[in-house]
């Protein structure tokens, strides 16, 4: 099963606010996800992102993979550091 870290959106119309989850990547944006991992709301100017740092820490390390918004967020805020690229070895014949 390969994770992903994403947001689920939560909220009224026109008042978006996010949940900050460990999905399994073929769940839907709404769909069940397997922990909530903190809370995103673009609206509230004080608290923006409130995280899990250890959570997403252990996530991370388990392989589960940021989504481009979660990292842009996650780096914006310097709570936790998404993990670099991996090279992968080209085998020669």
């Amino acid at each position: 099963m390969s994770v992903r870290l994403r947001l689920k959106r939560v909220g009224m119309t026109k008042q978006p606010a996010y949940r900050l989850v460990a999905v399994d990547r073929r769940t839907a944006r709404d769909g069940a996800e397997l922990e909530i991992l903190g809370t995103y709301n673009p609206k509230d100017k004080e608290n923006r992102l409130i995280i899990k740092e250890e959570r997403i820490k252990y996530w991370i390390s388990c392989g589960a993979e940021p989504s481009e918004t979660v990292k842009s967020l996650l780096k914006r805020h310097s709570k936790v550091s998404a993990p670099a690229p991996v090279a992968l070895n080209n085998e020669k014949s």
